[in-house]
């Protein structure tokens, strides 16, 4: 009796089976390989060279960096860092600042945007508006 690929995701790549269950583990798992920095949890997620961490801010993951033999990476930027701390550290900064840009030139949701969205998922701000919101009747026509 042969085992179909579609109920057994490892024997899509032989190579994932173990890893692939590491990689899901949670970092609050007993089983998992934690390294705890200044401000920063790291939990190991697999690999030889580089190994791969999970970057976790509070109980945010933020990124992933890299431990080469001779040095860390974040792969957000093409230095090389001496300490994990400082890979973290300007992973978090680089995602600030992307954060921040994305957020300054992104425009607010038009009254129109607003009334197709759930009501629950609405802001105090975004109910203000559409309680100042008149629609415009010019495309309206009488049945």
């Amino acid at each position: 009796m042969t085992q179909s690929t579609a109920s057994n995701p490892a024997l899509l790549d032989p190579g994932l089976g173990d890893c692939l269950e590491k990689i899901l583990l949670p970092p609050t798992d007993p089983n998992v390989e934690v390294m705890r920095i200044s401000g920063y949890k790291l939990v190991y997620v697999g690999g030889a060279c580089p190994r791969n961490y999970r970057v976790y801010k509070a109980d945010s993951m933020i990124g992933v960096i890299f431990q080469h033999i001779t040095h860390w990476s974040n792969g957000v930027d093409s230095l090389r860092y001496a300490e994990p701390v400082d890979a973290a550290v300007r992973l978090d900064k680089f995602l600030n600042v992307a954060k921040i840009s994305t957020t300054a030139t992104e425009k607010p949701p038009t009254e129109e945007e607003l009334l197709d969205k759930e009501f629950d998922s609405l802001t105090s701000d975004e109910w203000e508006r559409l309680k100042r919101y008149v629609p415009q009747a010019k495309d309206l026509v009488a049945a």
